[in-house]
């Protein structure tokens, strides 16, 4: 028996098609700061912090998948929207919930190296691991990022000399 032969207005009910419903916490992160400072949307970013109560919280605040404004944007290369996250208080150095990664390991990993120069320059820690006991320094050899190998140990020698949790060096990587 369908809606119709039951209720008594005129209504039309459709099946709903599952492919194109969104949970809210996929609501929440589309419309939030992370999906601003993923896209690199500067105005965008910046309307929401206006918007919030207290803007350290929402530069800081962790989505679903335990990763910071900071993070996406970090990841993807957006520099002017890392700057403006920082500026209002974004920690340089929050790990994801999964993984332990920083902003820093995110842009390494990706070879945004204007993005990694930038975080250098900003403070971030250089000497954090990640789950896996990997450094900085792992991240660039294992994604064969070489111009940000130099980088990494212009800035931080020590990095050469960290083991993984599989007791390997960056240099015995491949």
């Amino acid at each position: 028996m369908e809606h119709k032969d039951i209720c008594n207005h005129s209504c039309h009910v459709t099946s709903i098609n599952k492919s194109v419903c969104q949970t809210l916490s996929e609501m929440d992160w589309e419309r939030g700061i992370w999906n601003a400072a993923y896209s690199g949307d500067r105005e965008r970013v910046v309307q929401l912090i206006q918007k919030s109560r207290n803007v350290v919280d929402t530069v800081n605040a962790l989505d679903n998948a335990g990763y910071s404004a900071l993070h996406y944007a970090a990841r993807n290369g957006h520099v002017e929207v890392c700057q403006i996250l920082i500026k209002k208080g974004a920690s340089l150095n929050v790990q994801t919930k999964s993984g332990k990664a920083t902003p820093l390991h995110k842009a390494v990993a990706t070879g945004k190296n204007s993005t990694v120069k930038f975080l250098i320059e900003s403070g971030a820690k250089l000497d954090i691991l990640d789950d896996d006991g990997k450094s900085l320094l792992h991240k660039a050899v294992e994604y064969n990022h070489m111009d940000l190998v130099d980088i990494l140990i212009k800035a931080c020698p020590a990095l050469e000399s960290i083991k993984n949790n599989k007791g390997l060096l960056p240099s015995e990587y491949n």
